[in-house]
């Protein structure tokens, strides 16, 4: 059977052979050569995506990538050297990439460290240079050095390596007349949200105190404006979800939230509590023994220039140590509660071992919260600070 060439009504102008696996096409005119033109440039850009694809690291690649450049760092810093890695490639969210966070010890000259971290850069892009790995020009944040590895020139990697200087002990310290420095206490109320009344004792107190708000209560964001118009320090008191999860708020955090949703419910937390220095943990003895959510969390307030104080309601908590390897301006409670007996013989004798406690230590962070037995134990107790030896102070200047 004789086959038929594809024709149109027009005079033949030209005609052009598409393939030789095709049928012959006639072209009429211009506008059925320009569409030729389009479906031939269609076919060169899918081809041209086709080998891109082909030439685009799998996840499972970078991933393997990501175990030899830490196995690489391992072995050109000091033992002991927090060495962290998250695979977030995937073929779900191709926009995502693998992460490698380094902590290096500062305890040497500036000389010797710089060295340091030259050893440790040329052992990865050694790696690097094995997979056909380009790296971005670098970025320096105070200690904290980032850049990217690209592969084709996507991204596929991202590299930070911390600086975390050794902490010095401010015990015994000597103030410029050669005396030994007041110790310093900061107090933290914890809880505030709901009763304006309690606020309003604390304020009356007249001494810097910390006040930690609960979000998404009656009164958080009155009470959060009145601390900080007041010259008091406000905090958020970041919900997290605790071993037993005893009476929950209605959000916390939690471990296997992803890094977006961390992000989203902190800043929701945020608006909620204006004006907001710094955070600490509201329960959370499960959440911040848990890396993972932790990484997420230091990770939201570093890019937000928040402190955090870790309140230690768990022996196996991380939140501290992570903090410190992310940078985060940060503390630790490092005398007991307060008020675990909300009883004003109690509350004071506490507040007398906080008081021995930064003596001993040269500063401490101790965490009461609003009842009445805590207000009347306050108002016994802090005008006697002075005297022996301990000076008042906001949270914010006992964070390293």
């Amino acid at each position: 059977m004789r086959k038929r060439l594809l024709s149109f009504p027009w005079p033949d102008t030209q005609a052009v052979q598409a393939s030789p696996h095709c049928f012959p096409i006639k072209i009429k005119d211009s506008t059925s050569f320009a569409l030729l033109e389009i479906c031939f440039l269609l076919a060169v850009l899918w081809c041209g995506c086709k080998k891109k694809d082909e030439n685009r690291l799998t996840p499972a690649q970078i991933h393997q990538i990501t175990r030899d450049l830490a196995a690489a760092a391992s072995g050109a810093v000091p033992a002991g050297t927090p060495i962290k890695l998250r695979q977030g490639a995937s073929r779900q969210q191709p926009g995502n990439t693998d992460y490698l966070r380094i902590v290096l010890k500062n305890d040497s000259s500036a000389d010797a460290h710089r060295t340091a971290v030259a050893r440790l850069i040329q052992s990865l892009n050694t790696v690097a240079t094995q997979n056909h790995l380009t790296q971005d020009p670098p970025s320096q944040t105070g200690d904290l050095l980032q850049f990217e590895y690209r592969h084709s020139g996507v991204p596929a990697l991202e590299i930070e390596i911390m600086t975390r200087a050794t902490p010095t002990s401010s015990a015994g310290a000597k103030n410029s007349n050669g005396k030994t420095a007041d110790a310093r206490l900061a107090i933290i109320i914890d809880d505030f949200g709901s009763d304006r009344a309690a606020a309003q004792a604390i304020f009356a107190l007249g001494y810097p105190l910390t006040i930690s708000v609960l979000p998404n209560h009656e009164h958080s964001v009155d009470i959060a404006k009145e601390a900080h118009r007041r010259g008091f320090q406000g905090m958020l008191h970041l919900p997290m979800q605790s071993v037993a999860n005893e009476m929950p708020e209605a959000q916390e955090l939690h471990p296997g939230m992803l890094a977006p949703e961390v992000g989203a419910l902190v800043d929701q937390f945020l608006q909620n509590v204006p004006d907001t220095a710094g955070v600490n943990n509201h329960q959370g003895s499960q959440a911040t023994a848990d890396a993972a959510l932790m990484d997420e969390l230091m990770s939201v307030l570093r890019d937000r220039h928040l402190f955090y104080i870790d309140s230690r309601t768990s022996a196996a908590t991380v939140a501290y140590d992570t903090a410190q390897d992310f940078g985060v301006r940060s503390a630790f409670r490092n005398v007991p509660f307060l008020d675990d007996v909300a009883e004003v013989a109690t509350v004071r004798k506490q507040l007398e071992l906080a008081l021995r406690g930064a003596r001993e230590k040269g500063e401490a962070v101790a965490i009461g919260h609003p009842h009445p037995s805590t207000l009347q134990a306050l108002r016994e107790v802090l005008p006697r600070a002075q005297e022996l030896g301990v000076h008042l102070v906001l949270t914010s200047e006992l964070v390293h």
